[in-house]
């Protein structure tokens, strides 16, 4: 058989074992559907929350825009995942959940100050702080998790830092969705205990996440 012959068979046979790809949608679609995906989480949540004393702390400013700060930066960051997974996108998307993120924190920063300032009776102890902590890191491993899934088909090329990008947003979400279960005002102590929380999701997402988006080790 002459070599032109044997290349023709072979890209034969290799064209004869393609399989149609289904087109991933748009990096906004994706983000919006992961957020109803959490919103979702957060309806099976809200049958254990105190409403009245929702009501009453949302219509403290300092935790009002706390917990909105806490929902945009999970809007932003999973916007940011998404858009950093498209081989070719600016990794300029990543600066997108920070100013969110600095409201988040401002105004947790407000609420400490507040309450160092005129303490309340519903100080946590260490019990609530565990709580809380294992709330966080319980709820952010499924949406981790989730979006693994969603953005692992896109191969991105900067896999630890849209997996990182990940890791912000199931936090914040997390966060966003202890709001209503959050039974005190925050507290210096509150706000380290979140803090180490968010931090080590976006560690673990930026290792561990990473190494399942990185196309290498498929």
């Amino acid at each position: 058989m002459s070599e032109p012959d044997r290349h023709e068979r072979l890209v034969e046979d290799l064209a004869g074992r393609l399989a149609p790809v289904r087109r991933l949608g748009p990096p906004g679609r994706r983000a919006f559907l992961w957020c109803v995906a959490a919103l979702a989480l957060g309806l099976l949540v809200l049958p254990f929350a105190d409403m009245s004393a929702l009501h009453v702390r949302l219509s403290v400013p300092d935790l009002r825009l706390s917990a909105f700060g806490a929902v945009l930066t999970a809007a932003a960051a999973a916007v940011a995942a998404f858009q950093t997974s498209v081989p070719g996108r600016s990794r300029a998307w990543a600066w997108l959940p920070l100013p969110a993120l600095a409201l988040w924190l401002g105004a947790s920063g407000l609420g400490c100050l507040r309450a160092w300032l005129a303490p309340a009776s519903g100080i946590a102890g260490g019990e609530e702080m565990r709580g809380c902590f294992v709330f966080l890191m319980a709820v952010s491993l499924p949406l981790s998790a989730l979006l693994v899934l969603m953005l692992r088909r896109a191969c991105p090329l900067r896999p630890n830092l849209t997996a990182a990008l990940a890791g912000l947003a199931a936090a914040a979400g997390a966060a966003a969705l202890l709001v209503p279960l959050h039974p005190h005002d925050a507290t210096a102590t509150d706000l380290a205990v979140h803090a180490c929380a968010v931090l080590l999701v976006i560690g673990l997402n930026g290792l561990l996440g990473g190494r399942l988006l990185d196309g290498s080790v498929r």
